[in-house]
């Protein structure tokens, strides 16, 4: 796990990146459980729980944020491990500054460690039933 756990069953695990990595909010990973190397070694079962996981993250940050735009992206090669990144643009991000580099943006919104905490316990009840959702 990388930060703080919004949810977690037996094929994913979505968290939260820590501030110790960047202070904007919304910035979201879906793993595996099972380390592969990429999205081509998942099985059919752990495909079918990434991309839900990764629809219910873009939906939460969505309504919770209202974001100009939430992105969605497999990159990195630091370890063989799969890992989806699920992240907000903050709305007023100046043209500017790259898709991917919102942190960079001085007036990008940022949190401390309680906001981080109220975040993240808005975000995970997307992760449940759909009558559920906030």
């Amino acid at each position: 796990m990388v930060g703080p756990l919004l949810f977690a069953d037996e094929l994913v695990v979505v968290t939260h990146r820590p501030l110790s990595k960047g202070r904007l909010p919304g910035y979201l990973f879906v793993e595996t459980r099972r380390h592969t190397a990429g999205v081509a070694d998942l099985g059919d079962d752990e495909s079918r729980a990434v991309g839900w996981a990764v629809a219910r993250a873009a939906r939460a940050l969505r309504h919770e944020l209202a974001p100009e735009h939430v992105f969605s992206a497999i990159t990195g090669r630091t370890w063989a491990h799969f890992h989806q990144h699920v992240f907000a643009r903050p709305t007023g991000t100046p043209d500017e500054i790259p898709w991917f580099g919102a942190d960079e943006w001085a007036g990008a919104p940022i949190l401390d460690d309680a906001g981080l905490d109220q975040l993240c316990a808005r975000l995970s009840p997307y992760f449940g039933p759909p009558e559920q959702f906030p």
